[in-house]
């Protein structure tokens, strides 16, 4: 027993960053889409992510040949050869990525005190948004692998390793490959639990206000990570190279992010309101008919 306990502390000890995100990723898509299908997602997709990185490890796909190192097999949960929490990390990091896909390409609404998508039913659920989720995810990858590689100089420590020195940084572009293929179907699955009628009151926004930056948050949280934790090592140029790729990705959003402030249509209010009228936007539009 007292094994089992030093493994559990040893679990959340060793990366106190994962257990963070996952902590904060659970605090804001459980709000978005009900704690049925946040469990069932995180569930699914971990199950996803574990399955791939078992392959990889066994059969060299999707990622390229790679292998975990023991070094902390005794001190936090394995399972099958795969440390429990890596497997986790990809939950988190396609929710992030498909919330701010959803918020890049939603219609907005701001007031007051909120700032609030007119996401629908559809548009959740549309290819551009998985496309664009799972390349947002893909270039977290970029941002992080070549990090966490350089575990060795930091407490994360040397756990994985590439069967060949990849040319970005040590990372293989075959692992990127991998990520684009995992991060298609993490996405995908997540649409297709966000689509499933659970119940009726679960399954839209919950009356936050502007909760729909809490996703995004979260992306650019797990990005300044990677990026300070690279200065922090002394990895100048890799976090030179991140924060460029970057930069005109950010640039575009932040421009196009004025211009779709309050520009939207009758048609896209009303399909808002149709598919989610518990929202903040249904709330607040309904206490303004009540006052009235």
């Amino acid at each position: 027993m007292e094994h089992l306990i030093d493994i559990a502390l040893g679990t959340i000890s060793l990366r106190p960053y994962v257990f963070a995100f996952f902590g904060a990723y659970l605090l804001v898509c459980v709000p978005h889409i009900g704690w049925r299908r946040t469990f069932i997602f995180t569930l699914l997709g971990g199950t996803i992510s574990f399955g791939s990185k078992w392959l990889s490890v066994h059969t060299g796909f999707p990622y390229g040949w790679c292998s975990y190192l023991l070094t902390t097999s005794q001190e936090e949960l394995w399972i099958a050869g795969v440390p429990f929490f890596d497997a986790l990390s990809p939950v988190f990091l396609a929710y992030s990525s498909y919330a701010t896909a959803l918020f890049i390409l939603s219609p907005l609404k701001a007031s007051r005190w909120n700032l609030a998508t007119l996401e629908t039913r559809r548009l959740r659920r549309s290819l551009s948004v998985l496309l664009l989720a799972a390349c947002l995810q893909t270039m977290l990858a970029v941002a992080l692998d070549p990090v966490t590689l350089q575990g060795e100089h930091w407490f994360l420590g040397q756990i994985y390793a590439f069967r060949e020195v990849g040319i970005h940084f040590g990372v293989p572009l075959s692992n990127y490959g991998g990520w684009l293929l995992t991060s298609l179907c993490l996405v995908g699955t997540f649409q297709v639990i966000d689509a499933r009628r659970l119940s009726e009151t679960t399954l839209g926004l919950a009356p936050i206000p502007c909760h729909c930056l809490l996703g995004p948050f979260l992306y650019l949280s797990v990005l300044f990570f990677s990026i300070s934790t690279a200065l922090a090592i002394g990895e100048h140029l890799l976090a030179l190279c991140t924060a460029l790729m970057y930069l005109l990705p950010l640039v575009i959003v932040l421009l196009s992010l004025f211009k779709r402030v309050n520009s939207f249509t009758k048609d896209q209010l009303g399909d808002h309101l149709r598919d989610y009228p518990w929202s903040s936007v249904g709330n607040s539009i309904k206490q303004r008919n009540q006052r009235r």
